[in-house]
Parts: C-alpha cells; structure tokens; sequence
C-alpha cells in the first residue's frame, strides 16, 4: 500500500452522498469548504493565544503550516485541522506566573520550551504505538471512554461561550439569529449549499447584525475603521524557546491530554466516515507533537487536531483530506495579513457565539455518536459509570490540581475516564470469574 492514497474525483450527488477522504471536488467547492474550515478554527485559535500571551497572528499562520505538515506525515489518510489548544493555558499560566488574559507573557520563551517538551512526548507515544499497534490504547480507552471524552470537548467549552452573551438582550438575540441562520441553511438548503451552512450562515447573520447595529442603532456597531488601518501584508512576531526545566515538567504532561483529544477526534472522524482509521493513530500522534514542537519553535502555541472542524464534517459530510490543504494556506494567507486578520476580528461576539453553539453542539453530537456506532451497553453499570462522571465532571470543568500542575476540566475528565475504566473493569472481571 503506497503512502499517500490515490485521490479521486467525486462522482456521487452531493446532495445526498458524502465525500470520502480520498476524493476530491471541482476547485470551487473545495476551495469553499476551505474557507469554512478556516472560519470554524479562527475564533478559538485566536483566543488560546490570546489568553496565553501569544502572538495571535503567528497562531493563525502556523495552523495553516501544521494542518499541511499533518496531511504530509499522516499519508493524507487523516481528515483534521490543527489549532491552538486550549489544554496548555492553565499550565502556562503557571509556569509563567502570567495572568491569563492580560497582555503580552513576559515569560513566554519559558512557555515556549516546556511546549517543545510536550511536543517530544507526545512524538514518543506516537513511536510507541506505530511500533507496538493500537490494541493496548484502545484496551485503555474503549468506545465508552472515548466517546466520553469528546463529548465534553463540546460540553466544557459551552458555558465560556454562553457567557459572553448572557444578561445581554440584543446580543442574545443576535445570538439565536445566527444559529437560525445556519439551522436554516442545514435543513432548508439544496445541494452544495447546505454543506456550506457555517460559512454562510455566519454571513448572513454578520450582514443581519450590521443591518441592525450600524443601520439602525442597536447595539455595539461594526468597526469597519479597523480594516482600513490594517496593512495587507505583515510578518508576525517570532520568539525564541527557553528551556527551563521546572517548566518542561509543568508542561511536557499535557501530552497525555492531547492524545486522548486525537484519539476521541480520529474515532469520532473514524465513525462518521466508516473508514478505519485506527491503524493511522500512530502517525497522527507523531504528526501533532511534531507540530507543537515545531509552532513553539518559532513563538506559537502547542497544536491538537481540531473539534470545531470535525463539527464541520459532521454537518458537511465532506471529509476530503484536500480540503484541509486548502484550508491550511488559506491561513497561511491570513496570518501573514494583519488587513483579513482585522476583517475576521469585527466578526460580532454574538455572531461568533452563535456558531460556536452549533458547532460546539455538533461535537458534542459526535461523542454520542461513537457510542451509539459501537453499541455501547449502559446497562452495564460499568459503562454506566465511565459515561456519567465522564460528563459530569468535564461539563462542570472539574479541574484537578497535582501541585502546580492544573489538568483542567477536560483533562481530569479524561484522566478519571480512562482510570474509572480500568478499576471497574477489574472489578468486573473478577465478578464473571467468581
């Protein structure tokens, strides 16, 4: 089997069909569904940097870069867009003694080196499995478990993104328009239009806003000034990596965390496509820690394979792996472009929380959907056990401290997962013998 499969050109109706990772769509569409992808990582892309200290900018551009650098060492056998991850902001918090969300990390070359370490680990375990096959990682985190985990992808984030409306009348309102918008789109619209629901219900409800804000004086109006201000073309601001060991071991174990993220992600992908990707699980953990390492390298955060794209896919049905390369230039292009950097940022709060609620809703959906594909039994009391503080704990963003080390709510979730399965698994075994 060659490394790279032999891409195709899409021959269904792609009205009713989806779209398998080997084939491909005319330019146009492609390119479409690129920008859409884009869209759907931007905003939490853009935020993970921000909170950190990081230059967003460089976030943006080098996403692009490592979405590609993933579609090369996964073979283009892996539909996935790589983005900032979320799971690095507390423990770069606290190995850099800097307050989220204030500024500029004075210690981000600190940061910087223990990312580098989590991306090694994370390449090691990626070796490990390629060496030693997928069976004992997948005996550790079963569908029950994995299902579990990516469910609370879309759960955890559900609360910060409704908080940023509530007690908000009109941007409320706002809010709901644009999950009508793409609700709309998803359910009423024909052919290859309806695969582009997001970009074109992100659209419609930016143009509804700045009908009702800048036109008719509701709200907070679009500030189109800055689009003119901003310069067509900019270099982002590279850094140097510091190694610090204190650092590297505050750090390094988030590799944990973003294995359990890709493998939920690759299931859930696995599940909605009906190709097993299981045997590519190896080459996508070396492929994502090669690119943390890779974007901390030059200034930017530590990479996981994005939720909010596979919500797209899920809606979409289209998992061409050339979409992502697409898309991976088109942010390419937008980190190297302070001016479309401006044009996506007057996107309104509103409009972006709207899809977030359908996209955030969709991975939640995809959890379920492992379950539900792999007949998970809850009647078992085992499963019933796993599934429910699973999502209980990662919804209520349980997060367990380890001295200054904070798993966070997803990563105690998935912690308590995988152990929770393991014990009461022995348990139960115990119980069949006897």
């Amino acid at each position: 089997m060659s490394f790279f499969p032999k891409f195709t050109p899409y021959k269904g109706d792609i009205a009713t069909s989806p779209v398998a990772t080997y084939e491909y769509l005319p330019p146009a569409q492609t390119v479409m569904l690129g920008i859409q992808h884009v869209l759907a990582m931007f905003g939490a892309t853009v935020l993970a940097p921000i909170l950190m200290g990081f230059d967003a900018n460089l976030a943006i551009m080098m996403s692009g870069i490592c979405t590609i650098l993933f579609f090369v060492m996964t073979g283009g056998r892996v539909p996935s867009y790589l983005g900032s991850s979320f799971a690095f902001i507390g423990v770069v918090a606290a190995a850099t003694a800097h307050a989220t969300g204030s500024g500029a990390n004075p210690n981000l070359g600190v940061a910087l080196g223990g990312i580098i370490a989590c991306g090694v680990v994370y390449a090691l375990i990626g070796f490990i499995v390629m060496g030693t096959g997928t069976r004992w990682i997948e005996k550790l985190m079963p569908p029950v478990v994995t299902g579990a985990v990516v469910m609370i992808i879309g759960l955890n984030l559900a609360p910060v993104t409704v908080s940023s409306v509530t007690g908000k009348p009109f941007e409320l309102a706002m809010t709901l328009v644009t999950v009508l918008c793409m609700s709309g789109i998803a359910v009423f619209a024909k052919g290859f239009v309806k695969r582009l629901l997001l970009l074109l219900g992100l659209v419609l409800a930016y143009a509804i806003y700045a009908i009702v804000a800048n036109g008719m004086g509701f709200g907070k109006p679009i500030d189109f000034g800055v689009i003119g201000q901003a310069s067509w073309f900019g270099v982002p601001n590279f850094s140097a990596p510091v190694f610090d060991m204190n650092a590297m071991l505050i750090i390094a174990p988030v590799a944990f965390i973003l294995v359990a993220e890709n493998l939920g992600h690759i299931k859930a992908v696995g599940a909605m496509t009906g190709e097993n990707l299981t045997p590519q699980l190896g080459k996508a953990f070396v492929a994502d820690g090669v690119a943390t390492a890779l974007s901390a390298g030059v200034g930017g955060t530590g990479m996981t394979t994005y939720g909010e794209n596979i919500g797209v896919m899920a809606i979409t049905r289209v998992y061409s792996t050339l979409v992502f390369v697409v898309a991976g230039v088109f942010a390419i292009c937008l980190g190297l472009s302070p001016k479309f950097g401006a044009l996506i940022q007057t996107i309104p709060t509103p409009v972006l929380t709207g899809a977030s609620i359908v996209v955030f809703g969709l991975i939640t959906i995809a959890g379920a959907k492992i379950w539900i594909d792999n007949k998970v039994d809850f009647s078992d009391n085992k499963n019933l056990m796993v599934g429910a503080i699973t999502v209980i704990l990662g919804t209520g963003n349980f997060g367990l401290m380890i001295g200054s080390f904070d798993l966070g709510g997803i990563g105690t979730a998935t912690f308590m997962a995988i152990l929770l399965n393991w014990v009461l698994g022995m348990g139960k075994d115990k119980d069949e013998v006897m």
